[in-house]
């Protein structure tokens, strides 16, 4: 249906492991986006899942930065089932200095940071 809706290509379906799966949809372009947008999102993991803290760490950077999280999700980490990565949504972009810090900071706390990009927010 959202392929139809916004004219985009499906490339491939049927991808879930599991009934219960739930999918999030991204546009990509190879071409550069224009503009900064409002929202971004990442995804991070950590050395030891197990050590309490962990979260708290990441939680803190962001809120010490003063930036508003609209999404954090758990998932099994592909290659170690029994550790977990996370996806972040956040307010923000990538040209604010308090973005760039907290993500600095972030890389310090984190094993892995990959950052997916800033986009303008979905309207409801």
């Amino acid at each position: 249906m959202c392929a139809r809706l916004y004219r985009l290509e499906v490339i491939k379906s049927g991808l879930e492991d599991r009934d219960t799966n739930e999918t999030r949809f991204f546009v990509l372009s190879r071409e550069p986006r224009t503009g900064e947008g409002n929202k971004c999102s990442l995804a991070f993991d950590f050395e030891t899942a197990d050590k309490a803290g962990s979260l708290f760490s990441v939680l803190r950077v962001f809120a010490e930065a003063g930036l508003n999280l609209t999404r954090i999700e758990s998932f099994p980490r592909p290659a170690d089932p029994s550790g977990c990565a996370f996806f972040l949504d956040f307010h923000g972009t990538l040209g604010d200095p308090a973005v760039a810090g907290a993500l600095d900071r972030l890389k310090t706390v984190a094993r892995f940071v990959k950052i997916f990009g800033c986009y303008d927010e979905a309207r409801r």
